[in-house]
């Protein structure tokens, strides 16, 4: 199953709260009150957002957090790269070389680049800003993506066009 962790699925709604009033100081303890977790949790949250430039810590009476950017100049990925554990990556290949030991003979490893690559570019377009907004589609030109470079093991026998299905995928999101 693909999945984000649930600290960054944390992450992203702490974040999104924050984008609904993006020039506003943050407590961790309104945060935890207003979304229902617990303060252990959004604090460790909020450390990794802060590690990576995300959100900047205003000391004070009136201190908390504070997002470093505007919200539609932070992307969905952003967050992601900031709480996962690891690289972004849906194998270990595509995440980072020389982890399989299988790698140098796998058929199918260039195709889940090509796969890692749309869903990285998916997170990469949609802002904090829009995901704080109400519920909505967005389409990725799975197309242009595949453009952008060619897979440097791919067989060359192989016509990408000929077994194309669709050239957009469409997602919904909520929260």
């Amino acid at each position: 199953m693909l999945r984000v962790s649930r600290l960054t699925d944390y992450g992203t709604l702490i974040m999104s709260q924050m984008a609904r009033f993006p020039t506003r100081v943050h407590s961790a303890r309104d945060l935890a009150s207003a979304l229902g977790l617990g303060m252990p949790t959004v604090s460790k949250v909020l450390k990794g957002l802060m590690r990576h430039d995300l959100v900047a810590s205003v000391r004070g009476v009136r201190g908390g957090y504070s997002l470093t950017r505007a919200p539609e100049r932070i992307s969905i990925a952003d967050i992601v790269d900031a709480l996962e554990e690891h690289p972004f990556g849906l194998t270990e290949c595509s995440a980072t070389a020389g982890l399989c030991d299988i790698e140098d003979g796998c058929r199918v490893r260039a195709n889940w680049r090509s796969i890692n690559d749309i869903v990285r570019r998916a997170l990469e377009a949609v802002s904090l800003a829009e995901m704080a907004g109400p519920p909505q589609e967005w389409a990725v030109d799975i197309a242009s993506i595949r453009r952008r470079r060619p897979a440097p093991d791919a067989d060359p026998r192989f016509d990408p066009a000929a077994h194309a299905v669709d050239q957009t995928l469409t997602g919904s999101a909520s929260r």
